[in-house]
């Protein structure tokens, strides 16, 4: 099978089976957003949502967040992985986005990745999300799950796995085929114990294929 038919073929089974695919994370607005992706490196979203509406209550906005300590902020996200580095990226965040972004979250990956704590993946989750643009953020399911189904090959980090996903996926389906990628390696296409007995992917599936 080509590369070509093999993203094909993927691509329309989750079209038929996952018509829906969404973020998991709570938000209402773009800044929201932003603080739970920033929150949810190496955390569930599970957990995030637990601990976002307080924070969100007490910082609605960029401007009371920015006149946070990270002392007070991490009293609200202290369950979450790393909560004492991830306070500190948020106030300085929102100090950014209030001094240079009129408290506005960018549009675009590079101005996104100026603010603290906002690497590449997190701007794409962003980008992608609110203003559906093209951008293929690559987590650790979609890192794993992309060499196991074949649509990437000997790929070594997620930059590389990136841009062989954009080369095949077309881009008007970029963001919802983010989630298809994620949602299918949080449930499915475990790490440890993937569950191929319920995989409809399984005759496009280079990893089950040669068990």
């Amino acid at each position: 099978m080509t590369t070509k038919a093999r993203f094909e073929n993927i691509l329309a089974w989750f079209e038929a089976n996952m018509p829906v695919a969404e973020s998991e994370l709570n938000y209402g607005n773009p800044f929201e957003l932003l603080v739970a992706v920033m929150l949810s490196a190496q955390c569930t979203d599970k957990r995030v949502n637990m601990v976002t509406p307080t924070l969100f209550a007490a910082y609605p906005t960029p401007d009371a967040l920015a006149q946070a300590t990270s002392d007070e902020v991490f009293e609200y996200i202290k369950s979450v992985s790393y909560p004492r580095s991830k306070a500190e990226h948020l106030v300085q965040m929102a100090q950014r986005l209030v001094e240079y972004y009129g408290s506005q979250v960018p549009d675009n990956i590079d101005d996104l990745q100026t603010l603290s704590g906002v690497g590449r993946k997190t701007a794409n989750v962003v980008c992608a999300v609110i203003w559906n643009q093209p951008t293929m953020a690559v987590d650790t399911h979609i890192f794993r799950i992309s060499e196991r189904l074949g649509l990437t090959t000997n790929s070594k980090n997620p930059l590389q796995t990136e841009r062989q996903l954009v080369k095949y996926i077309p881009q008007e389906i970029i963001p919802k085929a983010h989630h298809w990628l994620l949602l299918h390696g949080r449930y499915v296409c475990q790490a440890r114990k993937p569950k191929c007995e319920q995989c409809g992917l399984q005759s496009f599936c280079r990893y089950f294929l040669k068990k």
